[in-house]
């Protein structure tokens, strides 16, 4: 059940696109409060925004930007304002898709469904530069580790080791074989080199909202075992 932010003031349309999307499965919050929308968008941590243009207090495009400043979560514009210099400026403050009203639902639920299964689904960490185990993600080219909607910036290292256990999830790989890795000869790097740059991995993993997902194992090595969204959802 993926959990979806629906931000759209107009009530009836508002609650026609929660209803069709909930028959689906989706997790649709809908705040009503739009002067706070972005302190409501931090505690409902979602993991996909669909956001009109025309808002009270704020724009969409205002609030597009400022979530795309703390979170890489995808982003559907969903405005009756059709012209290209909408769909391109929404575009470049972040967005991932535009959908111009009006629309069908169908047309609004295989968006929705795509976008998912690109981020989330059998598709993601397949584009170029990104790697994922569940919904734990990185990304090779900005050195970001991402997780339900956070983003954790990492520095090379870390980001090499990490990527390391998330190619071999649930198997301890030996502490010689990340030194190498990382720093290519085993003679010029203390041992205890890798003990902090895992340390520094775990406790951005924790920040993230997965703590002890990292586990070591005296004489054979670390282990990373990422939960899945519904172990998340039901545990």
């Amino acid at each position: 059940m993926h959990k979806i932010m629906l931000i759209e003031d107009d009530r009836q349309l508002s609650e026609l696109v929660g209803g069709h999307l909930k028959r689906y499965g989706y997790d649709i919050h809908q705040p009503g409060d739009f002067q706070n929308i972005l302190k409501s968008f931090s505690e409902i941590q979602p993991e996909l925004v669909l956001l009109d243009i025309n808002l009270p207090y704020y724009d969409g495009y205002f609030i597009c930007r400022s979530i795309r400043q703390q979170s890489t979560v995808p982003i559907i514009i969903i405005s009756a304002r059709s012209g290209e210099m909408d769909q391109i400026m929404a575009m470049e403050l972040g967005a991932d898709d535009y959908i111009t009203k009006p629309f069908t639902f169908d047309l609004l639920h295989s968006k929705v469904k795509a976008t998912i299964r690109r981020v989330y689904g059998e598709y993601a960490g397949k584009e170029s530069g990104w790697l994922a185990v569940g919904p734990l993600k990185i990304d090779s080219q900005a050195l970001v580790v991402h997780y339900e909607g956070k983003r954790q910036e990492l520095s090379k290292n870390e980001y090499i080791l990490l990527k390391k256990l998330m190619e071999m999830p649930e198997t301890y790989i030996r502490r010689e074989v990340l030194i190498e890795e990382v720093w290519d000869a085993l003679t010029f790097v203390d041992d205890n080199t890798l003990t902090v740059n895992m340390t520094r991995i775990k406790q951005k993993l924790s920040t993230l909202g997965l703590p002890n997902v990292i586990t070591s194992k005296r004489g054979v090595g670390y282990m990373l075992s990422v939960p899945s969204l519904n172990e998340l959802q039901n545990g």
